[in-house]
């Protein structure tokens, strides 16, 4: 098992176009969060709602390091990956909306969101429900002998669970080509990390399955996407499983329904300082490679993009009420 020391991992020198493509993206994410805490507030957007501010760098930094014929398994915090991964910013708020032209039909909502064009199976809100999802997605394609690798994002609350070790254990045992990429946020839901595990460093566990194994530092996406770029390497080439985690922090509580008495409101101010866009933009200035201006033009991008998301949605459809139980059985052809 490969451990490394995260500050000695090297990072990815990066041109302006591809600084900026990363920073665009992050900013995406980040403003399409903003706008659903300020819909949800407004009751336009139901039902349960988590977020991913302060989380992007992870998102935004493993994508650069997945093809397109590859498959993504997410949790049910997934609204940045699904943005990342290409999925259209407006079918993913008219599924915030419940309307018909979501990507899931309005049917998943926040959780459960699904696009079979991008390969991104889920949004799925069992804690953990993704990772044999993902385990059978990547032996399938052992099996038909497809050149292509599944990425699996989950907590690390889903650590804890049957699951995890069920799936590392079988995807150990047949060499599944899977990239395991574990978010360690700290609080899974809201229970801190050492008050659930007795070895709070998760990258150890797998030696116990034989895995390849590395902790990114989560904030900085020149080092994410690096450690990705590596690890889907080795999953392409060895046809084998390999665990990314990367240490991340949420800024927001667990999900909008989170009184969040679980942590220090200081502490999360510490680690806003840390906030992956903020530092991303500093380290770019001080190489030159981005300027205020530059920063105000991607700013106004995405605000119009959110915009164009928010009205697509106000202007989508609802199911009718008699269309309510299809999908429930399988229909005759």
């Amino acid at each position: 098992m490969k451990t490394i020391d995260l500050a000695e991992q090297a990072v990815i020198h990066v041109d302006r176009g591809h600084a900026h493509h990363l920073l665009a993206e992050m900013l995406r994410i980040r403003r399409f969060e903003e706008k659903c805490a300020a819909l949800y507030t407004a009751l336009k957007i139901r039902g349960f709602l988590h977020l991913y501010d302060g989380e992007e760098a992870v998102a935004v930094g493993v994508m650069q390091a997945l093809k397109p014929e590859d498959a993504v398994v997410a949790t049910y915090r997934e609204h940045g990956q699904a943005l990342a991964r290409g999925v259209p910013m407006t079918t993913l708020m008219a599924e915030m909306y419940g309307k018909q032209e979501g990507c899931s039909r309005g049917r998943g909502g926040s959780m459960h969101l699904f696009d079979a064009q991008t390969r991104f199976f889920g949004g799925n809100a069992i804690v953990g429900g993704g990772l044999p999802i993902a385990l059978g997605l990547g032996l399938a394609d052992k099996k038909q002998q497809l050149d292509r690798l599944t990425c699996c994002f989950f907590g690390d609350g889903a650590v804890a669970e049957g699951e995890f070790h069920e799936t590392m254990n079988l995807a150990a045992l047949w060499r599944v080509p899977v990239l395991f990429v574990c978010e360690n946020n700290r609080y899974a839901m809201g229970t801190a990390l050492r008050y659930s595990h007795a070895v709070t460093d998760l990258t150890g566990k797998l030696s116990s399955y034989g895995l390849e194994a590395l902790p990114v530092d989560g904030m900085d996406v020149l080092a994410v996407e690096a450690a990705a770029q590596n690890a889907a390497a080795y999953v392409r080439t060895e046809r084998a499983p390999y665990f990314l985690e990367c240490r991340t922090y949420r800024f927001r509580a667990h999900s909008m329904f989170d009184a969040e008495l679980y942590r220090d409101k200081a502490e999360v101010q510490g680690m806003k300082q840390r906030c992956p866009i903020a530092t991303f933009i500093d380290h770019l200035k001080a190489q030159e490679l981005i300027t205020d201006t530059d920063v105000a033009e991607l700013e106004r991008r995405v605000a119009a993009e959110v915009e164009a998301a928010v009205a697509f949605a106000e202007a989508g459809t609802w199911e009718p009420v008699e269309d309510l139980t299809r999908f429930v059985y399988s229909e005759p052809q």
